[in-house]
């Protein structure tokens, strides 16, 4: 039997406590950062991210005669939703291995729009500096250019670069009308 049962109510108010003043230390803003090719990591702002999802291949039905680069259309809460595979979006010259049991797809939503863009892997969630992001200083072809912000360079002597990616102009591209 627990004598202070009020000690599990403080220790928990303690840790939430520290999980939001950790919260409010952290500089820049919030980014979800995955790959989209085993080469290339990319950003998305933590404002725009609804869901982080692991489907099952099985979730994404196929829509027939509609572009390859979209994978098809699931369930997200009650709501049927688009899913592309972002390599092709941004003009990737290859696809997503689709030969495995899950894809990660983050849902992204601006105004009443939402889509779901299929990538290799999630990396997580990073305070990055937004006033640090640069012009594009890897050659980027004119597609992928047209979804790049800009970039974080993270390594200066490897030049390993963190690409900012435009969710407008992925949510407002001629793909979602194909």
């Amino acid at each position: 039997m627990m004598e202070n049962p009020g000690s599990l109510t403080t220790s928990s108010k303690k840790h939430n406590l520290t999980e939001f003043q950790d919260l409010e230390t952290k500089e820049g803003e919030l980014y979800l950062r995955f790959y989209v090719t085993a080469e290339r990591e990319f950003a998305l702002p933590a404002t725009i991210v609804r869901e982080v999802i692991s489907a099952p291949l099985d979730r994404i039905t196929p829509i027939p005669n509609a572009s390859y680069s979209l994978l098809g259309t699931m369930n997200l809460r009650g709501r049927v939703i688009w899913v592309a595979d972002l390599s092709y979006v941004i003009g990737e010259t290859s696809p997503l291995n689709t030969e495995r049991s899950e894809m990660p797809v983050i849902a992204i939503a601006e105004q009443d729009t939402m889509v779901g863009l299929a990538v290799d892997r999630i990396v997580g969630m990073e305070w990055l500096d937004g006033e640090k992001v640069q012009t594009h200083q890897q050659a980027l072809s004119e597609k992928v250019t047209n979804f790049v912000k800009g970039e974080w360079l993270l390594d200066e002597r490897t030049h390993k670069s963190l690409q900012l990616l435009d969710q407008t102009a992925i949510i407002q591209s001629e793909l979602w009308a194909a």
